[in-house]
């Protein structure tokens, strides 16, 4: 059982965010229902997909949810939609979505009908246009500041960050608007943008104020870590590994198990500075770089993994994703977060649970996602109240759908 066990959520989504806040409160005991279109939602068939064209994409960002198929173009299909949201219950009303419609699926629309409903809202940006995290990320400047040292070209990176902070952060502003309904009774709106999660991000690592008050448009740095020591080295097995001295403690013992002490030491009188302080390691990185270089190109990784694992070296080999897959247990069923499952449709493969660890719940192995409607006939019967005779009146007149053969979905 869950710790969030009891509690329903409605979900309106589509791509990452908002699905990513339903997963992770489906993972947490919720009870998490995700509404589309009968032909699945906008993000059915997003990459990457199975040979059979299915998506893994949607597979992963789905599970342990209930799945409902209704014709959202249809009056009857949005007032189901609406009975499903509002529905009675004092651990129901609750709805996220990145998708409000005015005037049907917007919080003045829903409230009438439960006042006490809380609802998130994640926008493009703040003024209602769209966004998405490809859009986000180079307006703020990250790109411009990626990259090898010297480049000039900017260099987006394949995770979309900013989906992944707003979708955390729609589950906490979940979780605060309902308990303040536990103590008033009130419900609420709560609505933040994709883009205004980046702003507030680029404010919070102090990078706004780097540039108002050093007057710092921070360059590219290729690898290394910014404001400390951190740096790549290619070994003698070809094999590329990343290690890191941000710490005291850090550099330390990466000095001390490289048995560059002597060279350090020396390094230091030539500079006139001590490189205890990270900011003097980041000043200074190219000439420690050059120290520590002939270290790794004489060596394989096996021959001294083993003795910085012992130091508390913090370290790490730069790997595709197939090699992180096929190489580190942290993505096995090795690792209590994952299991191995069967996905309608893709098959058997290890996918992950909720990282936490609560103490007081066991961690529960990790449900499929559903197959598209899988859902459509439970959720009207116990959630919207429909009787048997109803539900099938909505059936023949092609306003819900239930589970089909599992095939891909069109957009």
């Amino acid at each position: 059982m869950g710790i969030l066990q009891g509690m329903r959520v409605v979900e309106g989504s589509a791509f990452v965010a908002i699905p990513l806040a339903g997963m992770t409160l489906a993972q947490m005991g919720a009870e998490v229902i995700r509404f589309d279109r009968l032909e699945g939602g906008l993000d059915a068939a997003r990459w990457p997909v199975a040979p059979n064209g299915q998506s893994l994409f949607w597979a992963g960002l789905n599970k342990g949810k209930k799945s409902v198929a209704v014709d959202m173009r249809s009056a009857e299909g949005r007032e189901l939609i609406t009975r499903i949201i509002t529905a009675p219950g004092d651990d129901a009303g609750l709805f996220l979505t990145n998708l409000r419609v005015r005037g049907w699926m917007d919080h003045p629309t829903l409230s009438a009908h439960r006042p006490d409903l809380v609802m998130v809202t994640l926008l493009g940006d703040r003024h209602g246009r769209p966004q998405v995290d490809y859009t986000v990320n180079p307006a703020v400047g990250f790109p411009d500041a990626t990259g090898p040292e010297g480049s000039a070209e900017p260099v987006s990176h394949v995770l979309p960050a900013w989906d992944c902070i707003a979708g955390n952060m729609a589950v906490t502003a979940l979780l605060a608007a309902e308990r303040h309904r536990l103590r008033t009774g009130q419900g609420q709106e709560v609505v933040f943008s994709l883009k205004d999660a980046a702003a507030a991000m680029l404010g919070n690592l102090g990078i706004i104020g780097e540039v108002c008050v050093n007057g710092v448009d921070r360059p590219k740095a290729g690898n290394t870590l910014y404001g400390g020591y951190g740096q790549d080295f290619t070994c003698a097995d070809g094999a590329r590994v990343m290690v890191i001295g941000l710490t005291r403690r850090q550099w330390d013992g990466l000095v001390a198990v490289t048995g560059m002490q002597d060279a350090i030491a020396m390094l230091e009188r030539r500079i006139g500075e001590s490189l205890n302080d990270e900011g003097a390691r980041f000043r200074h990185r190219a000439a420690i770089t050059a120290v520590l270089a002939p270290f790794f190109a004489t060596k394989r990784v096996d021959e001294f993994a083993a003795a910085f694992d012992k130091a508390g070296v913090t370290w790490s080999r730069f790997r595709s994703f197939a090699q992180a897959v096929r190489e580190d247990p942290d993505l096995s069923p090795a690792n209590p977060m994952f299991a191995e499952i069967d996905q309608p449709g893709l098959g058997r493969y290890p996918v992950p649970g909720t990282p936490f660890g609560f103490s007081a719940h066991a961690r529960e192995a990790p449900a499929p996602a559903p197959l598209l409607g899988a859902h459509t006939e439970e959720v009207l019967a116990e959630v919207a109240g429909l009787s048997g005779l109803q539900i099938a009146r909505l059936y023949d007149k092609g306003v819900v759908a239930g589970p089909r053969p599992w095939q891909r979905m069109a957009v």
